[in-house]
């Protein structure tokens, strides 16, 4: 495996997109900065967008390299870093699988997410509940892809686990968070078991409560999830 030359640095906000590249991180065993933000923070610490203009999350530094695409990070990562298993070859069958699901992660199963947690969470005064509802079901509906992979295959490609695992999984972690893990299936269940049971998944857990507790950032309390709040 590469030794990375720079100082691998990601802003991260807790359980956010970020933690895509801060699982990668984990897994592969790479030495890294991890800097804490309140969600969302182009709203809580405007200061950031002089670092990031978008003012989104993630974002990453390394060298000369700036990124903002949570899957691309852990794509660029496994590539740039490895040999690893978590990357899956040109030359392998599974390849287009791969890079499938990277994609798939974030642009069908993480957008409609992200418009249930804005109106529901960031703008419930919006007049937008329907618009929520209806994207919740959308995931709901997108799901049917990940239950027809998880079904037939302990991870998603390549006979492994692999950088897909992680980019679908936090899709499924956002789900939960947000309470819409009423929405799976048993086999996506089981499958999202089995990711949690990985130490990699566990000590990126660890690793953002220890950053959030040393750097002193948490999320405003109308930013968590609604199960957060339920036992606030």
């Amino acid at each position: 495996m590469a030794t990375p030359q720079n100082t691998l640095t990601l802003w991260h906000c807790m359980s956010a997109r970020s933690f895509r590249p801060l699982w990668t991180l984990e897994e592969m065993g790479l030495p890294y900065e991890l800097k804490m933000l309140p969600f969302p923070p182009r709203v809580f610490q405007k200061d950031y967008l002089g670092i990031n203009p978008l003012g989104t999350i993630p974002f990453f530094h390394d060298g000369e390299t700036k990124m903002t695409e949570s899957s691309a990070i852990s794509q660029y990562l496994v590539t740039k870093y490895g040999p690893t298993p978590l990357n899956v070859g040109i030359d392998e069958p599974a390849y287009g699988a791969f890079l499938n699901a990277l994609h798939f992660s974030e642009a069908t199963l993480t957008f409609p997410q992200t418009i249930f947690l804005r109106y529901t969470l960031q703008e419930p005064n919006a007049g937008l509940g329907k618009a929520a509802e209806d994207y919740a079901k959308w995931f709901g509906g997108r799901l049917r892809g990940v239950t027809a992979v998880v079904s037939e295959n302990e991870f998603w490609c390549a006979g492994r686990f692999t950088a897909a695992d992680i980019c679908v999984g936090y899709a499924l972690m956002l789900a939960e968070r947000l309470q819409l893990d009423h929405l799976f299936t048993d086999p996506v269940r089981d499958y999202w078991k089995r990711l949690q049971d990985r130490d990699g998944f566990r000590r990126a857990l660890a690793s953002q409560e220890k950053a959030a507790q040393e750097q002193n950032v948490f999320n405003p309390p109308s930013m968590e999830a609604p199960a957060k709040q339920a036992q606030a």
